[in-house]
C-alpha cells in the first residue's frame, strides 16, 4: 500500500513539475492576467471619467470581470452579491462544450502543420447534416405530441411525415450527431485535399469553403420545411430538435446544475479531448500526422504518405467541428439562426484563440474553452448588473481573446529570458 502511495505521490511531483516548467502554462496565465488587468482598467477609466458611473461602479464592474461566474444578483440594499450560482455554472460548462470541440478542430490541425481556419463552415456543415436528419427521421416522442394547439403535428403532416415508421429518439440522435461528424469531416477534407494534391494554401481554401458552406446552409434550409411556425415570433429559426423527441441526456448534470442549459455534452467534448491527446502522442498514426507537420519533406523521404496525412488531418479538424454543431444543437434547448449568409458562426473563429490560449495542447484546449465561455458569463452579468453598455463588454472580451494569439511571443520572450540566466551562470 506504501509502495502505491510513493509512486502516486512521485507521479504527482514530476507532474507538477513539468507544469512548473512548462513555459506554454506560463505564458498562457501571463495572457490572462494581462488580459484581465487591461479589462480593468478600461472598466476603472470609463467610470472615473464618467460622472454618473463613478468609482462605485467601476469597482462593481471589475469584480464581476474576475467573480461575474459566481453573481447572485443585488440585495435589498443593492449591493453586489456573490456565491456559488448552478445556473451560471451550468451555462458556462453549456457555451464550453462548442468551443472545446472547435478549440480541438483547430489544435489538431495546428499539431499537424496545418491552420485550420475553416471551422466555422465544417460547424455550419455538422449543423445542418445534425438538424436535418434529427428533425426529418419522425420519433413521434417528446414536445412533437405536446406543443401549442398541435402545430407540431400539423407541420409533420404537412411534411409527409406522419405515417411513416417510428424511429427509437436515441437511434436517431446518434444517427444525427454521426452525420455531423461525417459534414464537417467532408468539408474539412476540401482544404486538405486541395493543399495536398494542388499545394493551394489551406488558410484561402478555407475561407472559400467557409463562405460557400454559409450560402449553401442557408440555401438548404430555406428550401426546407424546417423554419419553426410554431412560435410565431420566431419564423427565422429552426425547431428545435426537442420538437421531435430527440435530445442528448444530460446524465444527471441538470440535478447538480439546476435551472441551466447544462447537457451532457460537455462530457463527451471531454472525451474527446482525452481521444485526441492519446492518438496523438501514444499511436503510430499520431507520429506520422505530427512528423509530416513538422517537415512534409522529411516525412515522405521516411516512407510517410504525406498527402494522405494532410488530407486526413484536415478532415479530422473538421469532424472535431461538425461535432462541437451536433452536440450544440442535439442539447434540444438551442435554434438555430438559418440566414447564416449575414455572417459565419463565432464560435469557429473563436475555437482558434482558445487553442492558442492551450498552446495546442488538447486538455489545455478544455481550461481554455471553460475559461473563454465564463468571460462570455462574465460579460452578460457585467451589462445585467452595472450602467456599463454592451461595448464596453465586447472591448473586454475582444481584449482577452486576441492577446491569447501572442502567447507564443510570450513563450519566446520567456525562452530568451531563459537563455540569458543560463549564459550569465
Amino acid at each position: 500500500m506504501s509502495k502505491q502511495v510513493n509512486k502516486g505521490a512521485s507521479f504527482i511531483a514530476g507532474l507538477w513539475q513539468k507544469i512548473r516548467g512548462s513555459k506554454a502554462v506560463w505564458a498562457s496565465l501571463l495572457s490572462i492576467i494581462i488580459g484581465m488587468v487591461v479589462g480593468s482598467i478600461i472598466i476603472l477609466v470609463s467610470g472615473l471619467t464618467n460622472a454618473t458611473l463613478g468609482g462605485k461602479a467601476a469597482w462593481e464592474g471589475i469584480q464581476l470581470v474576475f467573480a461575474g461566474l459566481f453573481s447572485t444578483g443585488r440585495d435589498a440594499a443593492g449591493t453586489l452579491t456573490f456565491g456559488f450560482n448552478p445556473q451560471l455554472m451550468g451555462n458556462m460548462l453549456f457555451r464550453a462544450m462548442p468551443l472545446i470541440m472547435t478549440g480541438l478542430s483547430v489544435a489538431l490541425a495546428q499539431k499537424t502543420g496545418l491552420f485550420n481556419i475553416g471551422a466555422p463552415g465544417q460547424y455550419l456543415m455538422g449543423t445542418a447534416a445534425t438538424l436535418l436528419i434529427a428533425l426529418y427521421l419522425p420519433t413521434g416522442t417528446g414536445e412533437s405530441l405536446q406543443n401549442v394547439s398541435g402545430a407540431w403535428v400539423t407541420h409533420m403532416e404537412a411534411m409527409g411525415m406522419t405515417g411513416q415508421a417510428v424511429w427509437p429518439a436515441w437511434l436517431v440522435w446518434t444517427l444525427a450527431f454521426m452525420g455531423g461528424i461525417l459534414a464537417g469531416a467532408l468539408w474539412g477534407a476540401i482544404p486538405g485535399m486541395l493543399k495536398a494534391l494542388l499545394n493551394i494554401n489551406e488558410v484561402l481554401a478555407c475561407i472559400m469553403t467557409n463562405w460557400i458552406a454559409a450560402n449553401l446552409v442557408t440555401w438548404v434550409f430555406d428550401a426546407a420545411s424546417l423554419k419553426n411556425i410554431v412560435e410565431n415570433t420566431k419564423t427565422g429559426y429552426i425547431y428545435k430538435t426537442t420538437f421531435n423527441g430527440v435530445q442528448t441526456s444530460k446524465f444527471g448534470l441538470d440535478q447538480l446544475l439546476p435551472g441551466s442549459q447544462v447537457s451532457g455534452g460537455i462530457l463527451i467534448a471531454v472525451v474527446f479531448a482525452i481521444v485526441v491527446i492519446i492518438m496523438m502522442n501514444k499511436t503510430t498514426f499520431g507520429y506520422e500526422l505530427k512528423a509530416c507537420g513538422s517537415n512534409r519533406y522529411a516525412a515522405r523521404y521516411a516512407g510517410i504518405r504525406d498527402k494522405r496525412s494532410i488530407v486526413v488531418s484536415m478532415a479530422m479538424a473538421g469532424a472535431l467541428a461538425g461535432a462541437g454543431a451536433a452536440l450544440y444543437y442535439l442539447a434540444g434547448n438551442t435554434e438555430f439562426y438559418w440566414e447564416t449568409s449575414q455572417s459565419l458562426p463565432a464560435v469557429g473563429f473563436n475555437g482558434i484563440p482558445v487553442a492558442l490560449l492551450a498552446a495546442n495542447n488538447p486538455i489545455g484546449v478544455i481550461f481554455s474553452g471553460l475559461f473563454m465561455s465564463m468571460l462570455e458569463i462574465c460579460g452578460q452579468k457585467l451589462k445585467d448588473l452595472t450602467a456599463f453598455n454592451e461595448y464596453i463588454t465586447d472591448v473586454i472580451i475582444a481584449v482577452i481573446v486576441y492577446l491569447s494569439a501572442f502567447a507564443m511571443l510570450i513563450r519566446m520572450l520567456l525562452s530568451r529570458k531563459k537563455a540569458s540566466k543560463e549564459a550569465l551562470k
